[in-house]
């Protein structure tokens, strides 16, 4: 893993912090993009020896990502892993959600993962060699109401994750996606703070009981990045939901079995 680079999107907090950490940790260098300077994960990489370089942008600015490839590129001369991770929510009725709240979270999560795929993509089609994990929602498998543009983004991002798959697999390039289900993470806490929903709510609709930690989807990105460990991975939405998608039971029935 030494000579190997990793880079994620929306390394500042959560899932992609711990993702920049891990990844670190199983000796990656480490490039990181986000609309603020990730100082803490920089600060927590560093202390453990870590190399990682960062870039403050919008991931939807062709300019800015095309700079942040350069900076990765000049600094390391590679990229192995490109992590889509960065992404924001919307929670309203579709009658009450505006074009312009709609338009900017398909901008963040499915428009720039798809110009973040293409701009490091093509060097790695050149080399042959790489691996895309983008961070898609158990929202992109089925639908939760109230979030018509996050359910829609996450559809999509699977849908360009299927598509890239057939399309550049046969070249070395492998392209995943990871289906978190409810993540403890700031912006589950800003979601929670609207009143929407309670801790409960989620706890009592997962077989497991509790919700994800950054750590278990971060271990799972690890692992299809990883070309030995998920060689011929490629096209897969990976649900990591502690049993969301696979139980069908009503409340009451699904309680009695903790």
């Amino acid at each position: 893993m030494n000579n190997r680079v990793a880079v994620i999107t929306g390394a500042a907090q959560g899932i992609g912090r711990r993702t920049a950490e891990l990844l670190a940790e199983l000796g990656y260098r480490i490039g990181l993009i986000d609309l603020r300077e990730p100082a803490a994960t920089i600060e927590a990489i560093q202390s453990r020896g870590g190399h990682v370089v960062s870039y403050t942008g919008d991931i939807t600015n062709e300019g800015a990502v095309l700079d942040f490839a350069a900076l990765v590129y000049s600094h390391y001369g590679r990229a192995d892993v490109l992590v889509n991770n960065a992404g924001i929510s919307h929670i309203a009725p579709a009658e009450e959600t505006s074009f312009d709240d709609y338009r900017r979270v398909l901008e963040v999560n499915l428009v720039a993962p798809f110009l973040l795929a293409r701009i490091f993509g093509e060097k790695m089609l050149a080399a042959r060699s790489g691996s895309i994990v983008n961070v898609a929602s158990i929202a992109g498998l089925f639908a939760v109401s109230d979030r018509a543009a996050y359910n829609a983004s996450k559809h999509g991002l699977i849908g360009l994750t299927r598509t890239l798959a057939a399309e550049w697999g046969g070249r070395g390039v492998r392209v995943n996606a990871v289906c978190p289900g409810w993540v403890k993470t700031e912006m589950d806490a800003t979601d929670q703070a609207g009143g929407i929903y309670s801790d409960a709510d989620i706890t009592g609709r997962v077989p497991m009981g509790r919700f994800a930690t950054p750590d278990d989807i971060a271990r799972a990105i690890a692992f299809l990045a990883d070309d030995t460990q998920s060689a011929f991975i490629n096209g897969h939405a990976l649900s990591v939901d502690g049993g969301w998608a696979a139980d069908a039971s009503w409340e009451s029935l699904r309680l009695r079995k903790r």
